[in-house]
């Protein structure tokens, strides 16, 4: 739990790096808030009988509701209290693959050209799964080992 919660901790931290661990656990994190507040919307949807996807289309928040209105701000809330987080935190694990931050704008922008927002997305994503580099490196030490030095280099 405590690394779920860790980029909220270091809110707006644009320094340093971050393990894969707390990046991931900060994504499945979003991942279970925005399903667990998508059931209220879910449940104004099939109560108010709008399963059919031809009547959502033509209106799409006309049958949602109350309860279905308060999920939405909810999960309204929730976005853009991690929207900053979530950036720091991808920031910092660019860091621990010793790559810039900017390489993150650099995506974003690719991703608005077609089919090189597609390459450039997989790339982001491929370098997001990779392990951070050994020891420190010029964005600081290395976040499984804080106290490695080296000693005998």
């Amino acid at each position: 739990m405590q690394w779920m919660i860790m980029p909220f901790r270091r809110y707006a931290d644009f320094q340093g790096r971050s393990r894969r661990m707390e990046f991931w656990m900060f994504q499945l994190l979003n991942l279970i808030v925005g399903l667990v507040l998508a059931g209220p919307v879910a449940f104004s949807l099939v109560s108010a009988g709008l399963t059919d996807p031809s009547m959502i289309e033509s209106a799409p928040l006309s049958g949602i509701g109350t309860f279905g209105m308060f999920g939405i701000g909810l999960y309204a809330l929730y976005a853009l209290a991690a929207f900053i987080p979530s950036i720091a935190v991808t920031v910092r694990r660019l860091h621990d693959r010793d790559l810039s931050g900017w390489w993150y704008l650099g995506a974003i922008v690719a991703g608005l050209i077609p089919i090189v927002g597609l390459l450039a997305s997989v790339a982001l994503f491929v370098v997001l799964l990779l392990p951070g580099t050994r020891g420190p490196n010029r964005f600081g030490p290395d976040p499984k080992d804080p106290f490695e030095s080296e000693v005998f280099a």
